[in-house]
């Protein structure tokens, strides 16, 4: 478990939920985080086409290294071993960075479009990425070629993966469904259950379901077993009046299997979706928050506060704007669900 109380100690901290920041911080916003899964090392890219890694201590964020892309970077992910982190972004290429030997990055996998999210499958010791290409690519990353082109529909805007598990979701509200034993073949493609376009994914920790977030400020709970439709649900969140917000990011904890969500309106929240509770709202956050992520064991929930440039370049000020990064330590009250009343306990 990491401890956090020492960090930024003695100093003001401006933020709402007393979370800790990240220093230094990107210099422009930040496009998705991804901790190892071995240690607390943390990896942010960003829209100044750096790939930044801290190490998470107790009493400190400690910046480790940092590479350099062409173009703004859009999406990580780590290599199960946590030696080695793959980048990707506008440049249409990804980047292979053998960041714990301190070596140079390489390039291993290109698109012909900006390359908008990427995933390691352990399993199949192969890297998928998806792009506004309109495919997904497979990549061996000790060759030039991927192993497999799987054609999509529309856009890739989001993907997640929880083996044997994969969900892609695509411009015009498409969700494909994979089974990654059989890649090339579509297991089940469905409409979206939310009517506004898709902004996040996240599979259940069992494979069984996935959750799915738009930018209409709402998420659908979706199962995938026929006999289970009737356990589907959709649920508001990130509104405030009249006010609707992005939902841009999906985390399950790694442990109670909860999860996060987390809005252009600048909250997070924790949230059961077997008992269909909230289980802690946190306070807002003067900037949205266009990405998180839970460390390997949850003890660490990290999350970016900046422009998100739903409002486009005229609502950006290059002179006033700021990034943050920062770090919350979830309380087990906020992300362990609460016995359901009446069942003793048991779920």
């Amino acid at each position: 478990m990491a401890n956090l109380s020492g960090l930024n100690a003695g100093a003001v901290n401006p933020n709402p939920n007393k979370s800790f920041e990240v220093l230094p911080a990107p210099s422009d916003s930040v496009s998705s985080l991804s901790f190892g899964p071995k240690g607390n090392y943390l990896v942010a890219t960003s829209w100044d086409n750096q790939v930044r890694c801290w190490e998470i201590l107790a009493g400190s964020s400690q910046p480790k290294a940092s590479i350099s892309h062409d173009h703004p970077v859009l999406c990580s992910t780590w290599k199960d071993d946590g030696t080695t982190v793959f980048s990707g972004g506008c440049d249409k290429l990804v980047k292979m960075w053998p960041l714990m030997s301190g070596g140079q990055p390489t390039q291993v996998a290109a698109h012909d479009a900006p390359i908008k999210e990427m995933a390691w499958i352990q399993q199949m010791n192969l890297l998928v990425t998806g792009s506004l290409d309109k495919t997904l690519r497979y990549w061996d990353t000790r060759q030039a070629q991927p192993v497999h082109t799987q054609q999509l529909p529309e856009r890739c805007y989001a993907l997640t993966v929880q083996y044997p598990l994969m969900v892609v979701g695509t411009a015009d509200r498409h969700l494909i469904i994979y089974n990654l034993q059989n890649p090339q073949t579509e297991f089940k493609r469905i409409t979206s259950p939310l009517k506004y376009q898709t902004r996040c994914l996240a599979a259940f920790p069992d494979q069984q379901g996935f959750l799915v977030g738009s930018i209409e400020g709402r998420v659908g709970v979706h199962h995938l077993d026929d006999a289970q439709q009737s356990k589907n649900f959709t649920f508001k969140c990130h509104r405030e009046g009249n006010e609707i917000y992005s939902v841009n990011s999906l985390n399950f904890h790694p442990v109670h299997h909860t999860f996060a969500t987390a809005g252009s309106d600048g909250a997070f929240n924790f949230w059961d979706k077997d008992s269909k509770q909230r289980l802690k709202a946190m306070a807002r956050c003067p900037y949205p928050i266009p990405c998180s992520a839970f460390n390997h064991d949850g003890s660490i929930f990290a999350y970016a506060v900046c422009y998100d440039w739903s409002k486009g370049a005229e609502n950006h000020n290059p002179a006033t704007a700021k990034t943050y990064i920062y770090l919350h330590s979830p309380q087990e009250s906020e992300v362990k669900a609460k016995p359901r009343i009446g069942t003793g306990g048991r779920k």
